[in-house]
């Protein structure tokens, strides 16, 4: 398949999971994962469908901007950020993603203040409390989410995760479940005084149609649209 076949495939797969769960469609949009991927390549995505564009290392998310590689499509930062590095994000990407702590949440504050813009958030969260992700855990969401609340440069959207790897199909459902309830408690508790917080960003490439049944409205895809990751470039 074409890298257009593709997408226009996971696009079909995700709107059917969808409409399996009662759900519109439309309340679902695909990121496409293009780590390690060439700007060429990333705009063929963009005029092949793709709208939102997610990145997970800043040294080439900076090279991608420079080569105006995601004209037409929006940009996400989906990887791990070390806070040496959000003067490179904040306000040049919609999303943040990722923030996982306290600390980079202060970080992403300072240099949103510095900027004077509003930086848009997801909190990540460690749903399945690996020691090797990031993420706070379910219990710690909700004070995290407050701080948030309560800097004047950031504004929470929503959460995301990303589930233990498994060896079965389906393994992640019940990890995909607790997200999209811890998702919609925190909305119940802090979506007020003009906060949007609508996205639930959670499901990849061997899980995202069991995400979107779960409730995901950001899935975020990349081996299933460009195909095994090309080796990464050293030094």
């Amino acid at each position: 398949m074409t890298l257009e076949e593709r997408i226009a495939q996971v696009q079909e797969n995700i709107a059917r999971a969808a409409r399996a769960a009662g759900r519109d469609p439309a309340e679902v949009t695909l990121v496409a994962a293009t780590k390690v991927q060439s700007s060429d390549t990333i705009r063929r995505a963009i005029a092949g469908g793709v709208t939102i564009c997610g990145e997970n290392r800043v040294q080439e998310m900076t090279a991608h901007l420079d080569d105006d590689a995601y004209a037409g499509a929006a940009l996400h930062f989906i990887g791990h950020l070390q806070t040496n590095k959000v003067r490179q994000v904040v306000g040049r990407v919609e999303l943040i993603e990722s923030v996982g702590s306290a600390h980079l949440l202060e970080a992403i504050e300072a240099q949103a203040a510095k900027l004077d813009l509003v930086q848009d958030i997801l909190l990540e969260v460690n749903i399945g409390g690996e020691d090797s992700k990031s993420g706070v855990a379910p219990e710690e969401v909700p004070a995290l989410a407050e701080k948030a609340m309560a800097c004047p440069h950031v504004r929470l959207r929503g959460l995301m995760a990303i589930p233990p790897i498994q060896e079965e199909p389906g393994g992640n459902r019940a990890f995909f479940a607790k997200m999209a309830q811890l998702y919609v408690d925190i909305r119940q508790k802090l979506d007020h005084n003009g906060t949007v917080i609508n996205c639930l960003s959670m499901g990849m490439s061997g899980d995202y149609e069991d995400a979107v049944r779960e409730g995901a409205t950001l899935v975020r895809v990349g081996t299933a649209l460009f195909g095994p990751r090309p080796p990464m470039k050293q030094g």
